[in-house]
C-alpha cells in the first residue's frame, strides 16, 4: 500500500527539483524528505532518486511514480472538497496568503467576518508576492491566494487554478510636498524624467511593472532607493529622496511631507484571488471568496 505523506514527499521533490527545496514547501527537516523517500524506495522496491552531482534526480521509476502521485494527491483533494461539499459546512482549516498592501486592506475585515460567520474555521493567513502566493497554491501548501497584475502586464495564472477578480485599485505618484508637481491635479509619467524613483527589489513583479511602464513614455528610470513594504517607499518620499507609484489599496494613513497625485494614464492593478480547480467545491473556499469581494465592493 502507498503511503499518502510519502507521494506528497515525492510530488514536492519533483516540484522544487532538491531535497531542500521540498523540505521547505512541506514545513519539514531535509532529513526527513529523505528518510520518507528512503522508506518509499523501499515499499515499491525500486530506486526512485539517483545522485546527480550534489543533488539528485529522479530515475525512470521516479518520475512514473510522480506522475501517478500526483493525480493521486489531486483525487485526494477532489475526494476531501466533495465530502467537504457534501456535508455543506464551512469548518476545518482555510490557509490564505495576500500581497502586503492587500492584506492589510482586505484581510482584516474579510477574515474577521469570515470568522464571525463560521466560527468552526480555522483562519491560517500569511504576506506573500503574488508569484509566491501563486506557486503556494499550486504545491497545496495555501488554499487561496491573494494576487495581483497590472493594467498593462499581466501575470500568468497556472493551469488548474481557478480565478476570481476582486477589485480594480488605481495607482498615484507620491511626491514630496516640496516637488514641482505636488500641487497638480493630475500628471503624466512622462514628466518625472528628472526624478529618482524609489522601487520595489530587483526581479519583483512589481519593479518589473514599474520599468517596463517608465520607458514605454519615453523614460529611462533613476532608481534611487528600493523597498518592498509600500509604507518604506512614503517614508522615503517624505525625506525628499525620490517619488514612487502607490496604489490606494491599504495605503492610508500617507505621512505627513507626502502628496498624492493622480496620473492622466490611469494607472490600475488588478487584483483577484486564486485557488486549485479541484478544491473548487469546497464550502470554506466559496464562503472566503464572497468574505472578500464582500469588502472589495465598498472599495470600488
Amino acid at each position: 500500500m502507498l503511503n499518502l505523506e510519502r507521494l506528497r514527499t515525492l510530488d514536492a521533490l519533483a516540484r522544487h527539483g532538491s531535497v531542500s527545496g521540498a523540505a521547505e514547501a512541506l514545513h519539514v527537516t531535509t532529513s526527513a524528505v529523505s528518510q520518507q523517500l528512503g522508506k518509499l524506495e523501499r515499499e515499491v522496491g525500486q530506486q526512485l532518486l539517483a545522485r546527480n552531482g550534489r543533488g539528485v534526480r529522479l530515475t525512470d521509476a521516479g518520475r512514473l511514480l510522480t506522475e501517478h502521485a500526483a493525480r493521486i494527491l489531486s483525487q485526494v483533494e477532489l475526494a476531501q472538497s466533495d465530502l467537504e461539499a457534501h456535508r455543506g459546512q464551512v469548518v476545518g482549516e482555510l490557509r490564505l496568503s495576500a500581497f502586503p498592501t492587500a492584506a492589510r486592506g482586505l484581510f482584516p475585515t474579510a477574515l474577521a467576518a469570515l470568522r464571525d460567520r463560521h466560527p468552526a474555521l480555522r483562519i491560517r493567513s500569511c504576506e506573500l508576492e503574488p508569484a509566491n502566493g501563486v506557486a503556494g497554491v499550486v504545491r497545496g501548501d495555501l488554499d487561496l491566494a491573494v494576487v495581483l497584475d497590472w493594467y498593462n502586464k499581466p501575470m500568468p495564472v497556472p493551469d488548474g487554478l481557478v480565478k476570481a477578480p476582486l477589485l480594480d485599485d488605481p495607482a498615484d505618484v507620491a511626491v514630496h510636498a516640496g516637488h514641482r508637481h505636488a500641487g497638480r491635479t493630475e500628471v503624466d509619467l512622462g514628466e518625472f524624467a528628472e526624478d529618482e524613483w524609489i522601487t520595489w527589489g530587483e526581479g519583483e513583479f512589481c519593479h518589473e511593472w514599474l520599468m517596463f511602464t517608465l520607458r514605454s513614455r519615453g523614460v529611462e528610470p533613476i532608481l534611487g532607493h528600493r523597498a518592498a513594504e509600500t509604507h518604506t517607499q512614503l517614508g522615503l518620499v517624505a525625506a525628499g529622496l525620490g517619488v514612487c507609484i502607490v496604489p490606494r489599496l491599504g495605503r492610508t494613513p500617507v505621512p505627513p511631507g507626502v502628496v498624492t497625485v493622480p496620473l492622466k494614464q490611469r494607472v490600475r492593478r488588478h487584483v483577484y484571488v486564486v485557488w486549485r480547480a479541484d478544491a473548487d467545491r469546497r464550502p470554506s473556499i466559496r464562503a472566503a471568496v464572497e468574505a472578500l469581494r464582500t469588502v472589495a465592493r465598498t472599495m470600488n
